[in-house]
């Protein structure tokens, strides 16, 4: 090649040049356009709540949940970081996508006081229940669960302001730490129900009370100033294959999952759908956003080949049969081992998802129609803002 442009004039390759300038200009946007991308960012921070599903390192082995307290062992992380990162996934979880999706970093957990919070931060702990542990305590349910409640998060989050010099909410740094960011609140209150199965505790109650105590937590966030904030509902918890062992064989709905489960799951996340139509009327200026992890859920097991999934209901990582899943060997012990192809499973361990199935969940809520209002809405509405 060198040797045929040697052989032009140079007037053929000051043609050249300009030409290919001419057209990179055309084809490129300019340096200016890139600026001014980076400037109309949507946000600059994101506020992350919520349980396993949400948490990105708040959660080490050595203060997990009951049955899952090898998050820091491989093959977790395998997929996209190659090593454990106490994500309770082969690799992202949602917030992960959401966060790049927003040309954000992934949010570093609170736990972690040396990491970098310019870009947001992570306060979901694994095993959080919605409800207080002071609840389970005094029923004597509190053996070996995680004592941190969405209220511990809340704590949290106020240490955080103050560490930001928020305290004076018109003051610039409770501005800068409010108006620009995103409060993402992971689906949490599954927990609230696993610790009290077998107990004299209805699920009534349950429901009750940590729909109380969850609304009472995002009422507290929107008074504070959160203007943008998404709400995830409860999964299929039915469909996880922790449930699909432990109940009967003649408990199942039209998708395979266990239907008592399902229906406690779909009765909490009409309560809750409520409760946030309500706090829109009493928060006007806020946008608050419902994301469908119920539906986002069923959708993929009602077609899980179209999503590319080849097993809808087995454990990647574990051991046993039928669902791959034993509740005291699960994944992170040296005797279980992961499947070879975590991207055709919607399950990871028996309680959390592969990060094939969060990606799916995740374009669901902000490129799909399963947020109410749509992801994309509270987009432009925040680009629109001054």
């Amino acid at each position: 090649m060198a040797t045929l442009f040697s052989t032009h004039s140079s007037s053929q390759n000051i043609l050249i040049t300009f030409t290919i300038i001419f057209l990179a200009s055309s084809l490129l946007p300019s340096y200016s356009a890139i600026t001014e991308t980076d400037q109309r960012r949507p946000f600059k921070k994101i506020y992350a709540f919520g349980d396993s599903f949400t948490d990105t390192g708040n959660t080490e082995s050595l203060t997990g949940p009951n049955g899952f307290v090898r998050v820091s062992n491989p093959p977790y992380g395998t997929t996209f970081f190659h090593h454990p990162t106490n994500r309770y996934s082969d690799g992202r979880l949602v917030i992960d996508f959401v966060a790049q999706s927003l040309s954000l970093p992934f949010l570093p957990p609170y736990r972690n006081r040396k990491a970098n919070r310019t870009y947001g931060v992570n306060f979901a702990v694994a095993g959080s229940t919605a409800i207080n542990h002071a609840f389970f305590v005094k029923n004597n349910l509190s053996l070996d669960i995680t004592p941190e409640s969405i209220q511990t998060q809340m704590m949290w989050f106020d240490k955080y302001l103050e560490s930001e010099g928020c305290k004076d909410p018109e003051s610039d740094q409770c501005k800068e730490a409010f108006d620009d960011a995103l409060f993402w609140v992971g689906e949490i209150g599954v927990n609230d129900y696993a610790y009290t199965i077998g107990s004299t505790v209805s699920g009534d109650t349950i429901r009750k009370l940590a729909i109380n105590t969850f609304t009472e937590f995002l009422q507290g966030l929107l008074k504070k100033g959160a203007k943008y904030v998404v709400v995830e509902a409860l999964p299929t918890t039915g469909c996880l294959p922790l449930a699909m062992t432990l109940a009967p064989s003649d408990d199942r709905d039209d998708i395979g999952c266990v239907k008592s489960v399902n229906n406690q799951s779909n009765a909490h996340n009409l309560v809750l759908q409520s409760k946030v139509s309500d706090l829109r009327q009493q928060f006007p200026q806020a946008i608050i956003v419902y994301a469908d992890y119920w539906n986002a859920y069923r959708t993929v097991m009602q077609s899980p080949e179209k999503y590319g999934f080849k097993e809808s209901l087995k454990a990647c990582c574990g051991t046993g049969e039928p669902y791959n899943f034993e509740v005291f060997n699960t994944c992170g012990n040296p005797s279980v081992t992961a499947c070879s192809n975590p991207a055709q499973y919607i399950n990871w361990d028996g309680v959390h998802l592969t990060e094939a199935m969060y990606k799916v969940v995740a374009d669901m809520f902000i490129d799909g129609n399963l947020c109410n209002p749509p992801f994309k809405t509270l987009l432009e509405r925040k680009l629109r803002q001054p």
